[in-house]
């Protein structure tokens, strides 16, 4: 059988942590900082892990993750 293949968009945009869980970038801070709160701004810095329901969906698109 032909290997699966990873949808490209999904290896460029998330990552599998080592126990499985799916890491993404935080939403809401490409434009429009000036109304954002301040409380909002240090919440979204660096990564943070999908909801379960949500990491369903991705890992579906990336049969080879962990």
């Amino acid at each position: 059988m032909p290997k699966m293949k990873t949808k490209s968009s999904c290896k460029k945009r998330f990552k599998v942590t080592a126990k499985g869980r799916v890491k993404a970038g935080q939403a809401g801070k490409r434009h429009g900082m000036i109304k954002r709160t301040n409380k909002f701004l240090r919440d979204a810095r660096g990564t943070t892990t999908l909801s379960a329901p949500d990491e369903k969906i991705i890992k579906s698109m990336m049969p080879y993750s962990r």
